[in-house]
């Protein structure tokens, strides 16, 4: 497994637990007991670290990301002819497979 599904995989399931918790939250609105109000506070603070870890991975994939890019960037204008030659090749296969049809 690649850091980039296992990523997404935790973007999804912190996804989840912010829906998960926000309608929890919405559910015992109207409960006024000390047990409830006990849980609602401590979902809240659940809530709020989920958010701030998604919006780290968010800040992080993007940076990744910007990095590849660059590196790819780099490379083509290192190798032109070589990444003429490969754009060249998929340009083809996709065309044949596209043919096919």
């Amino acid at each position: 497994m690649d850091t980039n599904t296992s990523t997404e995989r935790l973007m999804a399931d912190l996804q989840a637990v912010v829906r998960d918790t926000e309608n929890l939250l919405k559910a015992t609105a109207g409960d006024a007991s000390e047990r409830a109000a006990k849980a609602r506070a401590h979902a809240e603070e659940s809530l709020h670290k989920a958010r701030a870890r998604m919006s780290e991975l968010e800040h992080d994939l993007a940076a990744r990301t910007r990095e590849a890019a660059q590196k790819t960037n780099a490379y083509v204008h290192d190798n032109p002819w070589p990444s003429i030659g490969v754009a060249a090749g998929v340009g083809l296969l996709v065309g044949l497979l596209i043919g096919r049809r």
